[in-house]
Parts: structure tokens; C-alpha cells; sequence
């Protein structure tokens, strides 16, 4: 009876959990903390019944809408396309144990004034808010083309410059895990727009030798080139003269003879 009374306690012992950390909209996987069981497993959320699975194999799926958004997967539950409201307690029992685990959910939102479109020497206030269970995650800026990261969640461009042009990037991280949103900003008078460079190369006076205008060295390689074929032209009419006058001397001394 002590042996029986001693394992009863012990299965009603729950082992430690984890906290997990979401972004709304994505995909979450939370680890039940065994990689086998024999009996059967069981997902939960608060009272909920999630997934089923006993020893034959046999899964049966809860009612609650958060289980149409799950899947079990390796003893892990799978949840796609998070919800505010997925946030809570999470349970995996593996035959007598329990493991507790904590889903946080939260979004991140950016936002930048007066607009992502500024004009250079203005300024400009970039944010980046997070929303819903966040507590021990840090907020970090990424400006565009550079590794260097802000140590804050509000960002001032005082002045706005070049070097702002592009992709910015919001890091969220939460322990072990990172989750980031962008903020595509565009700087008025910058050729490089997003990633892409647009090169515009108009021909004036000063690209041009001796200070003279393209078209101006096109019209004189133009007339080189008319010159260059008159004179071939000449040069081939002047032999066929003197074939000519050849011929005709030649026919003449023929005559007297």
C-alpha cells in the first residue's frame, strides 16, 4: 500500500515547463519535455482537451478552435497562425507526468512620422511597439546596410541623410528566441531606392574632351567619315581617267601605223 500511495503522489507531481514566446500571425512549437511515452499523451490549453493520442496510436482532436490550428508532431504541439487569445497555459501530460508549459503572445507594430517618405535634412521618428505578453524581451533598431543595433524601441533622424535610404528592421528577443519586423523607408534625392540603384548619366559639355558637346564630337567623327569615302572616291575616279587616257593613246599610235 506505501509503494502504491508513494507512486500516486509522484505521478501527481508536475515536472518544470517552459515559457514560450509567439508573434501573431506565425507559427509556434511548444516541446511537451519527453521524447517517448508508452500509455498515452495529452495536449491541453487551460481546461481544454487539444490532442489525444494512447498507446495504439489512435490521436483524438479536441473541439476548441485552437485545436483545428494544431497539430501534434513529434510529441511537440504545432500551432499555425497564432492568436492573442492562444496565450496561456499549456499541458503535456506523457503517462504520469504533467508538464507545464506558458504560451506569451504578442505583435510587433512599426511606424515612422511624419511618413516613410522624408526628404533629406528633415526629421523623422521611427518606433517600434510591442504589443500583449512581452515581459523580459528587449527591443532593438537595425538601420539599413549596417550590423549595429539600437539599444532602444524609438529611433530620431535629426537629420534625415542618405545613409537612412532602405530597409529598416525591428528585432524583438525573448531568451533564445528573435522575431523582427520591417519598415521600408525612402529618402527623396537618394538614387538607391529599396535595394535597387538607378544610375541616370546625362552627357554635357564637361564630360566631353576640349570642353565640346557630344553631339558636337558625333557631327565631326560624321563628317571624318563622309571625307575619308570622297577621297576614296576621287582616288579610284583619277585611276580610271588615266586607264581611260591610256587606252586612248593607245588606240591612236595603233591608227597611224
Amino acid at each position: 500500500f506505501t509503494v502504491i500511495v508513494f507512486f500516486s503522489v509522484l505521478g501527481a507531481l508536475s515536472a518544470a515547463g517552459e515559457v514560450f514566446f509567439a508573434k501573431v500571425g506565425e507559427k509556434v512549437t511548444l516541446k511537451c519535455g519527453v521524447s517517448s511515452y508508452i500509455r498515452s499523451l495529452r495536449w491541453l490549453h487551460g481546461n481544454d482537451l487539444l490532442y489525444s493520442v494512447d498507446q495504439r496510436g489512435f490521436t483524438r482532436k479536441g473541439s476548441a478552435e485552437l485545436a483545428w490550428r494544431s497539430a501534434v508532431k513529434q510529441n511537440n504541439l504545432e500551432i499555425s497562425s497564432v492568436r492573442e487569445t492562444d496565450a496561456g497555459r499549456f499541458t503535456c501530460s506523457a503517462d504520469w507526468t504533467r508538464h507545464n508549459h506558458s504560451l506569451s503572445v504578442f505583435s510587433v507594430l512599426v511606424s515612422v512620422k511624419p511618413s516613410d517618405v522624408l526628404e533629406l535634412n528633415d526629421e523623422a521618428t521611427l518606433r517600434c511597439e510591442v504589443k500583449g505578453q512581452h515581459h523580459g524581451c528587449e527591443v532593438k533598431w537595425r538601420s539599413p546596410n549596417t550590423y549595429s543595433l539600437t539599444n532602444t524601441s524609438t529611433v530620431q533622424l535629426k537629420p534625415v541623410k542618405t545613409s537612412h535610404n532602405g530597409p529598416w528592421e525591428c528585432i524583438v528577443t525573448c531568451g533564445r528566441n528573435t522575431f523582427s519586423e520591417r519598415l521600408a523607408i525612402t529618402v527623396q534625392g537618394n538614387t538607391q531606392l529599396l535595394g535597387m540603384k538607378t544610375h541616370v548619366h546625362i552627357c554635357v559639355a564637361n564630360d566631353c574632351p576640349l570642353g565640346l558637346s557630344c553631339w558636337m564630337w558625333f557631327a565631326i567623327g560624321l563628317c571624318c567619315q563622309f571625307g575619308m569615302l570622297l577621297i576614296v572616291c576621287v582616288i579610284v575616279l583619277c585611276k580610271c581617267m588615266r586607264r581611260r587616257r591610256a587606252c586612248e593613246e593607245r588606240r591612236s599610235s595603233n591608227i597611224y601605223v
